[in-house]
């Protein structure tokens, strides 16, 4: 799937069942700065956190396309006691970290398919 943020185009592989939302980024990289993924999830208050995952990561909260909340270059962590990253929204896109201060994507900004 394709999406577009202020004019930024991103590649972004879909996660919607339950064991590729668990798993997220847990061991995998992006080769781009312009990949992503993005979790389809019911309307809520949601957290994340970056157990087993080998890169920083910008974590960012959508909520009917319009940006809600952006963490930005999140650590990866190895152990049981990381931080959770929350938000609210209908979906979450993780990208590189600190693509989204690169790019001066900010809270506010609009999602486009």
């Amino acid at each position: 799937m394709r999406i577009s943020i202020n004019g930024h185009k991103f590649v972004v592989k879909t996660m919607i069942t339950s064991k590729d939302k668990s798993n997220g980024m847990m061991n995998k990289t992006f080769t781009s700065n312009n990949q992503g993924m993005l979790f389809l999830m019911d309307k809520d208050d949601h957290y994340f956190w970056m157990k087993n995952c080998v890169i920083p990561l910008d974590i960012i909260f959508i909520d009917e396309n319009t940006i809600t909340k952006i963490h930005h270059n999140c650590k990866p962590c190895k152990g049981n006691d990381c931080p959770n990253y929350s938000g609210y929204g209908d979906m979450i896109l993780e990208i590189n970290g600190g693509v989204c201060k690169e790019l001066k994507i900010k809270e506010g900004d609009q999602i486009n398919f």
